[in-house]
């Protein structure tokens, strides 16, 4: 039951990331506009302006949505392990957005970032009781 809690964990962050919402990127046309835009977790347009933790996030939940299927075939305890670290860099790189200030950040980088961390957490719960 609990494996099948992370897993849905990570779909419900992969549907997150893949909404049009989570990036949030702020251009000046002028010293006085502002011009607010949103897309994809999975997009490369913030990449290219140097905002490259959104599409990391997006790709360690990916990574880690493969590792869990992994895990609940093999039940290896290395996997174990580095499902706990991928989803921990997961977490840490979803808060990247805060690092160019909090208007880049967004309720729903905000439910990323949550549920990245409540995997984490489940993670750490089901290695313990193994």
């Amino acid at each position: 039951m609990k494996k099948a809690g992370i897993i849905l964990l990570t779909v419900f962050a992969i549907i997150l990331e893949v909404l049009p919402y989570g990036t949030v990127m702020i251009f000046a046309p002028s010293p006085t506009d502002r011009i607010k835009e949103t897309c994809s977790y999975f997009s490369l347009t913030p990449v290219g302006y140097a905002h490259v933790t959104p599409f990391v996030t997006a790709m360690l939940t990916c990574i880690l949505l493969v590792l869990e299927i992994a895990e609940s075939v093999t039940k290896n305890v290395y996997v174990r392990k580095t499902l706990w670290f991928i989803s921990f860099a997961a977490v840490i790189t979803s808060l990247g957005a805060i690092l160019f200030g909090f208007e880049y950040y967004n309720i729903t980088g905000g439910l990323i970032t949550v549920v990245l961390a409540a995997e984490c957490i489940l993670v750490t719960i089901l290695s313990k009781n193994r």
